[in-house]
């Protein structure tokens, strides 16, 4: 482990998401093959008391912050990235952005039963034409003649929204477009005019699928209004970006993980795999490879520890966050393809992890900013100027 020093809480609480890990690590290749929810590992995180971890104190929980998250996080993706993914809802999903912009009856309303893992939120902003541009969302939300509030709009790629019963929509107010007018509400399971209309297959982390939402006419009351979108301000805007910064703390963290179970496996099958009458781990190459895999890792995780250790204004400095990320990400992506190329063939089957592991990791390069957004946003920090990627005829 690098050089931080854990407390004696923390230590104690990464052993404990250990045990969570080791526990749903056999159940991981189910929920791949199946492509279905993983809800017995779900149980195993709601019987682990674990969910509770970030919730504020006064509303059932531990408070703990986004370092410990992570700690945790990557301890369970070891195991089984698809129950991690289900665990970041809970530690760095909507439950943090209610308890830090949520209202004091949201609060308390909402987060006891996230506490219990009684509550599964999921977060729906992506829509067919506003992915990396997010501040180009559609979906409308809108107060009618009646004084009704109605959300309208269509989203994409919605991870677990085809199993979530609450969702934190983004949206934005009727005549808006582009940074302004841009706010979120609370959306259950169950109202009329919300309705999943698909799921879409994919390469890896298949026990969480990617849904594709509908919301016509859904009624809104007020107190399911956690953003207001406001016609005159980008303030919403901003407040999205923010509140991303905690899950892609939590995307680099699952990565970490699953890049370290891809070095550890491929430790134990060199040092047992023989050629040439000897274990392959003594060929030189091969140890160059290891020695590689290992200090990308701990660079990752060093850089992540840095990101969830700042705070700005109750969320992690976006600039460390998007290094975290990124190296995290194509860290994950080079561990787990160097780990099939050490395991030979063996390794591009299903009789071994680790064909999964690469396919686990590759999409979260795409989500909760992509790795050229990234690299734009560590640029313009860099370079102290914004960079405007639309064309000067749309600006």
């Amino acid at each position: 482990m690098i050089g931080f020093d854990l407390d004696d809480e923390q230590r104690e609480l990464q052993e404990q998401a250990r045990r969570v890990g080791q526990a749903v690590r056999p159940m991981a290749r189910r929920w791949d093959e199946e492509e279905t929810f993983p809800e017995a590992s779900f149980d195993v995180l709601r019987s682990s008391g674990l969910l509770d971890l970030t919730v504020p104190v006064e509303h059932g929980g531990r408070g703990k912050g986004v370092f410990e998250a992570c700690l945790v996080l990557e301890e369970i993706a070891a195991g089984c990235m698809a129950t991690a993914i289900v665990a970041q809802m809970f530690f760095n999903g909507p439950p943090r952005a209610i308890a830090v912009l949520g209202t004091d009856e949201q609060r308390a309303r909402l987060l006891p039963e996230v506490a219990r893992g009684e509550r599964y939120f999921a977060i729906a902003m992506t829509e067919p034409g506003a992915g990396s541009s997010g501040t180009e969302l559609t979906t409308q939300l809108a107060r009618g003649a009646d004084g009704v509030l109605r959300l309208n709009g269509t989203k994409c790629y919605i991870t677990g929204g085809d199993r979530a019963d609450t969702l934190l929509v983004f949206c934005r107010a009727a005549g808006t477009s582009g940074s302004r007018g841009i706010g979120a509400v609370v959306v259950q399971r169950g109202q009329p005019g919300f309705d999943v209309v698909d799921t879409s297959p994919k390469m890896g982390s298949r026990g969480v699928a990617e849904a594709t939402l509908r919301f016509e006419d859904v009624e809104i009351d007020d107190d399911q209004v956690v953003i207001p979108p406001d016609s005159e301000s980008s303030a919403g805007a901003r407040l999205l970006l923010r509140q991303f910064n905690p899950e892609r703390c939590g995307n680099a963290a699952m990565c970490i993980g699953v890049a370290r179970a891809a070095l550890e496996d491929s430790i134990a099958y060199t040092a047992q795999r023989e050629q040439f009458g000897r274990p392959i781990v003594e060929f030189q190459g091969l140890q160059w490879k290891l020695a590689d895999m290992a200090v990308r890792l701990e660079s990752a995780r060093l850089l992540l520890w840095r990101a969830a250790m700042s705070s700005e204004d109750g969320f992690p400095v976006l600039r460390d966050t998007a290094m975290a990320k990124l190296v995290a990400n194509e860290t994950a992506q080079y561990v787990t393809n160097e780990a099939i190329q050490l395991h030979g063939h063996r390794g591009y089957t299903r009789d071994v992890p680790v064909e999964r592991y690469f396919r686990d990791v590759r999409g979260m390069a795409l989500g909760g900013g992509t790795s050229e957004i990234l690299r734009n946003v560590i640029a313009e920090d860099v370079a102290g100027r914004r960079f405007e990627q639309r064309p000067r005829s749309a600006r």
